[in-house]
């Protein structure tokens, strides 16, 4: 794997969240990006990313630059095909490897760990709803390098699955009209998957960033996860070869591990968070901080309750990582095997992880400010970013209902519904 240009940005010429300064479809890849071999080459190129990632991971917040190089080389480095299978090419790594690795690269930059998350998940979509010739195209496709975005979520329907894009057919084309928000990659993406609602079920259909009637707006406001590119999307008569339109599965009647595969790729995000925040409090602490007056300490790290704090922090990280690794598995499990219990089995134990990864998110990151004290706080620092981060992402679902569905399925045996917030 390569390294970064050490070239200062250009700050004029370097596009910006939020700006209505276009920004030019990527180039496709000249050679085919990293086959990840097992599960320690898979552990090993993340390490090495996240620490590249990490290098401008406050200048990119604070600038609110888009990551144009780091998102090459994140694509490049093999991560974004951990989960095609092997018999189409692919390293076929665990579940649970996956967790891991995402975790890892979140620990560097969760806004550019949050870029492959739709990917990744429309991979093991794929996996699970297409024919063996549509997975041949479309693993292929990301074999070769290209980058999935996301045409997912709508911005104003009743609840989250109130989807009004619709595909339509006409002859050997696919016909697309709708709206979409939160399309998370879509910008630096190759290829635009869009969910659209057809006569006889839901669709996902292949689009190239650069197909006429396909538009992507720059536009995400939100105070954390800033350089996600997660804006807008809009295709108006947006014409596609039927052939990239596939046909999926509805998930309330055909058990599917595809929300836990979601859902697991979201908990490893929020625990590459909760990692970076422990470590930099750490490092605060011991470096910056001065003890507390009545400590009778000479140095911030010898105040009992802050040593205290971290270990209270570092065991629940661990546990949450724990979990995240047993869901994985669950899911392994699930995808082998997809059977009611199977999927619910994988669907709980994922939910589990998922709670424990969004609370240490959370608690880590606020907590970075208690110990490290006031001075933290300075913009020069820019610790506020973990914060910002983990609060944004940790909203795409509510834990408060992972509670009660778990509860549910523990003390009255009721399965916890199937969707991808699941």
């Amino acid at each position: 794997m390569g390294s970064l240009p050490e070239t200062p940005i250009d700050f004029n010429l370097h596009p910006r969240v939020n700006s209505d300064d276009p920004v030019p479809p990527r180039p496709r890849p000249a050679s085919r990006p990293h086959l990840l071999k097992d599960d320690a080459d898979a552990i090993r190129v993340a390490t090495e990313l996240a620490a590249e990632l990490a290098r401008d991971a406050a200048l990119r917040d604070r600038e609110g630059l888009l990551p144009l190089r780091e998102v090459d080389l994140y694509s490049q480095s093999g991560i974004w095909s951990i989960n095609v299978p092997r018999e189409y090419g692919g390293p076929g790594l665990s579940y649970a490897t996956l967790a891991r690795v995402i975790g890892i690269v979140a620990s560097g930059d969760p806004a550019v760990a949050q870029i492959a998350q739709n990917h990744i998940a429309i991979l093991g979509l794929i996996g699970i709803d297409a024919t063996d010739e549509e997975k041949r195209q479309i693993f292929g496709w990301a074999l070769d390098g290209l980058r999935f975005g996301n045409a997912f979520s709508e911005f104003g329907g009743k609840t989250v699955v109130d989807f009004q894009t619709r595909v339509v057919f006409e002859g050997d084309e696919a016909v697309v009209n709708g709206e979409k928000f939160y399309t998370t990659g879509a910008l630096l993406s190759h290829i635009v998957p869009i969910v659209a609602v057809g006569d006889d079920g839901v669709y996902l259909v292949f689009t190239d960033r650069e197909t006429p009637g396909l538009t992507i707006t720059n536009n995400w406001s939100s105070f954390g996860q800033r350089t996600t590119a997660s804006g807008s999307v809009r295709a108006i008569d947006v014409r596609v070869p039927k052939a990239r339109a596939v046909k999926l599965q509805d998930v309330t009647e055909v058990p599917t591990v595809q929300g836990p595969i979601s859902q697991i790729i979201q908990a490893a995000i929020d625990a590459g968070i909760a990692r970076n925040a422990i470590d930099e409090t750490i490092r605060f602490v011991t470096t910056q901080s001065r003890p507390w007056v009545d400590s009778g300490k000479d140095t911030a790290g010898e105040d009992p309750y802050t040593i205290a704090a971290i270990g209270d922090l570092k065991i629940r990280l661990h546990a949450a990582e724990a979990l995240l690794d047993i869901a994985g598995r669950a899911i392994d499990r699930g995808l082998a095997d997809p059977t009611r219990e199977n999927v619910s089995d994988a669907t709980i134990k994922t939910a589990e992880a998922k709670v424990l990864t969004t609370q240490i998110a959370i608690d880590a990151t606020n907590r970075l400010f208690e110990l490290g004290g006031t001075r933290s706080t300075l913009a020069q620092h820019a610790l506020d970013r973990h914060w910002r981060n983990a609060r944004t992402h940790t909203l795409h679902d509510p834990v408060r209902w992972k509670f009660y569905h778990v509860g549910n399925f523990y003390l009255n045996g009721i399965d916890p519904p199937r969707h991808a917030w699941n």
